[in-house]
């Protein structure tokens, strides 16, 4: 049993680490809307969210039963088999959890312990079958195919009902009250925030007592035999002390609403999903419990783990303790409630997903079936629903773009209500309920009602939404295939295995960390570059980015240069990369750009002399047509064609030094006088010349046949894309060397 004591110590690190990636990802469910929302200090919210937690653990005793006997029938299984099944449930899930907290999106903890378990109990299942030469049809003895039948059912049933429900009630909500809604909540908000109230805190007083491990059997029998009455009293009492607070205070209610709502939340999470992190740990303590009791301790059928354990509540705490601590401290919690919350953020911003050929489609067929609406009523109607949806009357707006939540009071309520009910609900009937699902869900809904998702944002925001949910489906097939892998390994490695998979699992995590920890650097750089627009171009630090920019560009032609003409394939695929970096350098700051011309009054921009709009498309054609010309080198070299010749090679380089002299020029031209452009005319003209001549060099070359048809075909692409380049740099010079900085720092 002393091997079996170290694979117990395995497990209980394994539940540690299980519980801080588990709720560095599982955050975003109870903080999303208090911290979108900013109804008050994140500290404020993290303490609400801290005291939910610690009480919601005291409630998720009942749930705890999944781990032991939800998936499989224990008594099909001894000892050995038992825990080869736990430990690879829990190397699984960390490395799910781990992976998906480092991209910053939300997973189900839920669907990665539920996949896990199954496919860890098939395996081992199937090598049993195989082994005693029985028929592979048994497999439903040793798994509880209805009861993961149900789960999954209803796990996936929760996607569409919050989606509806939460797309429905935000709906109504903003027609009711319009985003300048101060004027008629103090009419008629009153109720309906009793509504909200009492939605919101009917888990904590009536369906979490089912959980709890400290109120005894006739409290809760009361408590369920009378929900109803509490529930309208609830409404009752609160209608009227949210009225009194409207007439006679100038207390804004929802802000008390929203922070229990997150304190609910945070409960219930709790109480749903503890058992994701620590229940597989607590059945493998009284697995070994009940091998060390007995005579035969590694043969023994562990049917007792179907007998009904109340966890005990120190363990619970010190559960609670370690996730609270998680909270506070683990940075890839904060990437994953960002990414929620920039999906169903009300304003344009950086995007984090890109576009896809689906989410296209989506956006398609959604503006036809809305058009198809609109045309079903007459326009009077569509006049007075576009008036309740007038953002630009929002209260917000008169904060500045650092400040400015990403929602407000009415949306963050919805979100909490609905969330909280459903998650109620299925807490009720035991089902573990992903609670990422249903609040993922209902905040892509209430955004989807609010007409957050405008025409210029809504490819990226449901292609957001898709990688989301992909990864849900990807989390469930990839668990069953990793759990049941592992389960496989460590059946025939024994404590080998185990000590070899440990070794694996804390490599991954500290390399994770490390790429994580790059990620948000870069995504912070690019956001705090939008937020600090107006006072860059004012100071004159713009005009650094600007140089920086075009090192950038000059770097990476040299290195194309390089490449090509010295065959490097490696090289080549690695400009490639730099170049999607620069197209994201060349979006900051046309961004930047535009964000100024927003801001700042008067006719700035409008100058005749100024070539503003030129200036903007020229910096982000450069990057693509270096992509262009990166792209078509990598595919040459790629496909093993012929190089270029050494007449070629020499033309190549006279393109580079053009670049290289012209990014030099423009870099150090002395202080915006009008003869630094002069000069700089002169020397375009000489480009221009030289280029002529390049041109004429390839009809020679194609004329003699010294260098094949697709070398030819290469180099006069590299040749017109690098004229295109020098152009465009003409133009961003010509801009800045006009723009007067001083100026505009004194308006």
């Amino acid at each position: 049993m002393e091997t079996y004591l170290i694979v117990l110590i395995v497990l209980i690190i394994l539940a540690l680490t299980d519980l801080v990636v588990g709720v560095a990802n599982d955050a975003v469910n109870f903080l999303n809307s208090a911290i979108g929302s900013k109804v008050a200090p994140r500290h404020i919210v993290l303490i609400v969210a801290s005291l939910g937690v610690l009480i919601g653990t005291l409630f998720s005793s009942g749930m705890m039963e999944i781990a032991r006997k939800g998936i499989f029938n224990p008594e099909m299984f001894n000892f050995s088999e038992v825990m080869a099944i736990f430990v690879a449930v829990m190397i699984t899930d960390v490395l799910l959890l781990d992976f998906y907290n480092t991209f910053g999106i939300p997973t189900s903890t839920t669907v990665s312990l539920i996949s896990s378990l199954l496919g860890g109990s098939v395996a081992i299942s199937f090598i049993k079958i195989y082994q005693a030469n029985k028929n592979w049809d048994l497999i439903g003895s040793y798994i509880n195919i209805t009861r993961v039948s149900a789960i999954f059912s209803a796990i996936l049933f929760s996607v569409i009902i919050s989606f509806l429900v939460g797309s429905i009630i935000q709906f109504i909500s903003r027609l009711i009250f319009t985003f300048n809604y101060e004027k008629r909540f103090r009419r008629y908000g009153a109720i309906w925030s009793a509504l909200a109230f009492t939605s919101i805190t009917y888990f904590i007083f009536i369906k979490g007592a089912k959980g709890s491990s400290f109120l005894n059997d006739e409290i809760i029998n009361w408590i369920t035999n009378n929900s109803s009455i509490l529930l309208g009293v609830s409404v009752i009492f609160w209608t009227v002390v949210f009225q009194l607070l409207l007439w006679f205070t100038k207390i804004d209610i929802l802000k008390p609403i929203v922070l229990v709502g997150t304190f609910s939340l945070a409960l219930a999470f709790a109480a749903n999903d503890l058992v994701n992190f620590i229940g597989v740990p607590l059945a493998g303590l009284s697995a070994y419990q009940i091998a060390a009791n007995s005579l035969n301790p590694f043969e023994i059928n562990m049917a007792a783990l179907r007998e009904s354990v109340k966890a005990n509540s120190f363990l619970l705490m010190l559960a609670g303790f370690v996730m609270i601590g998680t909270l506070w401290f683990n940075k890839k919690a904060r990437t994953v409630t960002k990414t929620e919350i920039n999906l169903g953020r009300q304003f344009e911003g950086y995007e984090k997903f890109e576009s896809s050929a689906l989410a296209r489609s989506i956006v398609r067929i959604g503006l036809n079936i809305g058009n198809s609406i609109k045309k079903m009523f007459p326009n009077k109607i569509w006049k007075k629903v576009n008036k309740r949806f007038d953002i630009t009357k929002a209260e917000y707006l008169k904060y500045n773009k650092k400040d400015r939540p990403a929602f407000d009071y009415i949306r963050a309520t919805v979100n909490l209500m609905v969330a909280s009910s459903l998650i109620s609900l299925a807490t009720a009937y035991k089902l573990p309920l992903s609670t990422t699902y249903v609040t993922f869900m209902v905040a892509m809904a209430t955004s989807f009602a609010d007409r957050s998702w405008g025409r210029d944002s809504a490819v990226y925001r449901v292609n957001g939404v898709l990688t989301v949910i992909s990864g849900w489906i990807f989390t469930a097939f990839i668990a069953i295939t990793i759990s049941a892998t592992i389960s496989f390994i460590i059946y025939h490695g024994g404590i080998w295995a185990i000590i070899f998979l440990l070794i694996f699992v804390m490599f991954i995590i500290i390399r994770s960390n490390l790429l994580h920890k790059k990620k948000e650097k870069k995504i912070a750089k690019i956001e705090a570059s939008l937020i600090e627009a107006e006072k860059s171009f004012v100071d004159g630090s713009f005009k650094k980015e600007i140089e920086e920019y075009l090192y950038n560009i000059e770097n990476i032609y040299s290195a194309i240069y390089s490449g090509l003409c010295n065959e490097k394939r490696g090289k080549l695929k690695k400009v490639l990369k730099e170049t999607k970096e620069l197209e994201i350098q060349s979006m900051t700051i046309i961004n930047k750009m535009l964000y100024s011309f927003q801001s700042f009054d008067g006719d700035s921009f409008l100058n005749e002399e100024l070539n503003s709009g030129k200036a903007v498309i020229a910096i982000g054609d450069i990057s693509s047509l270096l992509k262009d010309i990166a792209k078509t080198a990598f595919d040459h070299i790629d496909n093993n064609h012929s190089t270029l010749t050494d007449e070629q090679k020499e033309d190549f380089k006279q393109l580079r030094n053009l670049v290289s002299s012209q990014i030099t020029l423009m870099v150090n031209a002395n202080k915006n006088t009008s003869a630094d452009y002069e000069d700089l005319s002169e020397k375009i003209n000489e480009f221009k010349k030289t280029l002529k001549k390049l041109d004429r060099n390839q009809v020679q070359y194609i004329k003699k046949g010294s260098a094949k048809i697709r070398t030819n075909l290469l180099f006069l692409s590299i040749l017109f894309k690098t004229e295109s380049i020098i152009n465009n740099l003409n133009e961003i010079y010509f801009f800045f060397n006009t723009l007067n900085y001083h100026k505009l720092s004194n308006k």
